[in-house]
Formats: structure tokens, sequence, C-alpha cells
């Protein structure tokens, strides 16, 4: 079994290589990618068949409107909505609810991020995502 693909689209910088730092010292998990722009996810998790996109809305109180078109693009993609002042997270999946995240600390990020990664290579089989 690979390891979990995750995707970075935060900001500020510092937030983003705090999380690709923590990501990286973790043998399960590998940053595929590292976007600055919302616009170029669709094209960034297509090309690095990220499982997890870690996204900073503008608007950490509200569903950022970009999940849904991922999720409908990629139905097998989890998103954490994790606020830029990374003090609250949001997890979004097609086939749930959202769930926001009581405890944003380092092992409830890479808890949700191993959860993410468990979901989706038990429920894919081998499925590719729909482009």
């Amino acid at each position: 079994m690979g390891k979990i693909k995750v995707l970075l689209a935060i900001r500020p910088r510092m937030l983003a290589d705090v999380v690709r730092h923590l990501i990286a010292r973790q043998p399960d998990m590998a940053v595929v990618s590292d976007v600055i722009d919302l616009t170029e996810l669709l094209l960034a998790i297509r090309t690095t068949e990220a499982e997890v996109v870690i996204i900073t809305p503008a608007d950490a109180d509200r569903e950022p409107g970009i999940c849904s078109d991922l999720l409908l693009a990629y139905p097998q993609l989890k998103i954490m909505a994790l606020s830029a002042k990374g003090d609250t997270a949001v997890l979004y999946q097609s086939s749930s609810r959202q769930k926001h995240m009581d405890d944003v600390g380092e092992a409830s990020i890479l808890g949700a991020i191993r959860e993410f990664g468990l979901d989706n290579r038990s429920t894919s089989n081998g499925v590719k995502r729909s482009n």
C-alpha cells in the first residue's frame, strides 16, 4: 500500500510550511503538490492523483464553494478546510455531511488524513476518479 497523497492549497505560507513539515515526517503520507491559486486545484488533483486536499477557505464559517466542485469532479476526494489561523477545521467528502473537527492539533490533523486515506482505499477498489 502506497503513501496517502496530500495536496496543499494553504495560505498563509507559514501555515502551509507547518502542515507540509508535519506530513513530511509521516512514513505513510506524502505532499504531492502545493498550489497557490484555488483555480489550479482541478488540474493539480488530476495530475497528482491526490487523495486528500487541505485548503484554507476565505471564510472559515462557510463551506468553500470549491468543495462542491471538487467533490463533483472527484467523488473519492477528501477535503480538509483548515482556517488561516489554524484553529478550526471542517472535513468534507461526497459520501457524508461536513464534519467539524473539535481539536485541530497535530494528532487530530494526521488522524483525519489517515482516516480519509483508509476510506479511499477501502472503497475505491481500483476505480479511477472521474475527470
